[in-house]
């Protein structure tokens, strides 16, 4: 009531309302660990399209099976992106910056390392507003697309991307000064020196850049610990620890190829100890790690050789196989393959939007766009009926190709989806739903903590997770025909004992019925032998 009655009136109060709303999480952002052609190096960056990708990474180059992963996740509905670009940092073939010496002690620098730097070229000159300035420039950045060695004969040499900054000032009190605008709003260059003399006009060819620009260019041993990364150090995959959250991840194979003749066969595939460590961190962060089969299986070593992933995190991780078979682009539209991850991760965020995270992302409406055939064992080929019987059991997602449909993911199970396992997570969209919910609840309930512990806190806690709840049935999430058959929000002096209270606890139990997949559908066909007339 009000602090004060002092006259004769009417008085008004406002009340805390009991109803305190759960959001839903996002359910489809998709981590990306891998090479790129430029950016920085172990910061997860968060990207809405490819034209995102191409402005900060670089866009596609032929050395970076993530940066294809990353075109046919948006080719394929994906919405939001977090990509860590890795690269080696010790040793031989330690990534460095390449530099650029404009003159009179001036000096530019790439602004992250890889020999992607050596194709780059400044060009300076004084067409500025204040010609009696003496401080003042203009720089223009080019990422030259020319390759500049034979060396690079697998990349695409520069992105082409082209930057200008007028009127930039070798004066630190300046609000243009060069140091604190590159900073800013480069994506190219900074600044690694500011000279007493101005930069006299003239373009600038980087020289070359040492080392390496990206993993997988020395050896595969060196390449997977970069991607696998230290825990401690945030670097590789564990640089994801640093988002607030992603729902999906994808770790694409190392290496393309080492010939531009040959088909980009995944020649280094992601090794088991990095599936293992991706696999843990998704389940710390409520997250399903999409894992791409080895490029040497076929249909009959796959049935024996997904065993070896019985040390993965299962129920959090789910693998498809084979190959897609796309038109590169780098490649004047020549058929090359490439792991499918990123066109699924790009399908379960269409799916997502179109139907709901409950619904299993396969079947004729998950159709991979972009795809012309697929790739077994590196030559085009498809499943049949009996070999998809085969490995569907074993909790292998095939992708098929049908006459007149196109190609499209034929299986929705997760890693711990074998029949003999009989797991509770055996579908991927349970697995997902799950995370789902408690995800929401984890950060929709936040505000319980600290308060006092009795009936009315539970009473709010049941009306809110309820309301959630609620919501999900309502869209069509659950079995059941009632919200009593879909179920069930319990929070009281069952859940909650005087022992629970005393140590601060409360307890909240949240049940569901999910639905699952039709994946066979069985219809019983009979022939009448005509009506008998009695």
């Amino acid at each position: 009531m009000p602090s004060a009655l002092t006259y004769p009136g009417v008085y008004i109060e406002e009340l805390p309302s009991a109803v305190r709303t759960i959001t839903g999480v996002p359910t489809s952002i998709t981590a990306f660990v891998g090479r790129a052609w430029r950016g920085r190096l172990d910061e997860p960056t968060k990207i809405s399209s490819f034209a995102d990708y191409d402005r900060i990474f670089g866009g596609l180059w032929r050395s970076s099976t993530m940066s294809y992963a990353v075109q046919q996740f948006f080719l394929n509905g994906g919405g939001q992106a977090i990509v860590v670009r890795v690269a080696t940092r010790t040793g031989a073939g330690a990534a460095a910056a390449a530099t650029l010496d404009l003159g009179g002690g001036n000096t530019l620098a790439a602004a992250s390392p890889g020999t992607w730097g050596r194709n780059l070229s400044v060009t300076v000159d004084h067409v500025v507003k204040d010609t009696t300035d003496a401080n003042l420039f203009n720089l223009t950045i080019f990422d030259d697309p020319d390759p500049s060695t034979a060396a690079d004969s697998l990349k695409r040499g520069g992105s082409g991307a082209r930057e200008t900054f007028l009127n930039v000032s070798r004066d630190p009190a300046s609000t243009r000064f060069v140091t604190q605008v590159l900073a800013q709003q480069s994506q190219l260059v900074q600044v690694t020196g500011v000279g007493v003399a101005s930069p006299a006009d003239a373009t600038v060819k980087a020289g070359l850049a040492s080392g390496s620009d990206g993993v997988g260019t020395t050896t595969a041993a060196a390449a997977a610990s970069e991607v696998n990364g230290d825990s401690g150090a945030k670097t590789g995959i564990f640089a994801l620890v640093k988002t607030d959250i992603f729902n999906l991840l994808c770790i694409p194979p190392l290496t393309t190829a080492a010939s531009a003749s040959q088909l980009p066969l995944d020649t280094a595939d992601v090794p088991m100890a990095t599936w293992t460590s991706a696999a843990t961190l998704c389940k710390d962060r409520r997250a399903v790690l999409l894992v791409d089969a080895p490029s040497g299986w076929t249909a009959a070593t796959a049935a024996s050789s997904v065993g070896s992933f019985s040390a993965v995190e299962r129920s959090y991780s789910a693998i498809y196989f084979p190959r897609l078979r796309v038109a590169d682009p780098l490649q004047d539209g020549n058929l090359q393959d490439f792991a499918p991850s990123g066109a699924v991760a790009g399908i379960l965020s269409r799916t997502d939007s179109e139907r709901g995270v409950w619904k299993a992302p396969a079947g004729l409406d998950a159709g991979v766009r972009g795809a012309i055939a697929l790739s077994i064992n590196g030559l085009t080929g498809n499943l049949t009926d009996s070999e998809n019987g085969d490995l569907n059991p074993l909790g292998i997602n095939c992708l098929r190709t049908f006459p007149a449909i196109g190609t499209i993911v034929w299986g929705a199970r997760t890693l711990d989806g074998s029949d003999v396992l009989a797991s509770q997570w055996k579908y991927l969209p349970v697995r997902r739903l799950a995370l789902y919910i408690e995800e929401s609840l984890f950060r929709g309930t936040k505000w319980v903590v600290f308060e006092p512990n009795d009936e009315p806190l539970w009473a709010q806690i049941r009306l809110n997770v309820g309301a959630f709840m609620q919501g999900l049935f309502r869209q069509g999430a659950f079995q059941g025909t009632s919200p009593r058959d879909a179920y069930l929000v319990k929070c009281d002096r069952e859940t909650t004992t005087q022992d629970d209270i005393n140590r601060g606890v409360v307890n909240i139990l949240v049940g569901f019925a999910p639905l699952k997949p039709a994946e066979f559908v069985v219809i019983r066909i009979q022939q009448l032998a005509g009506q008998i007339q009695t």
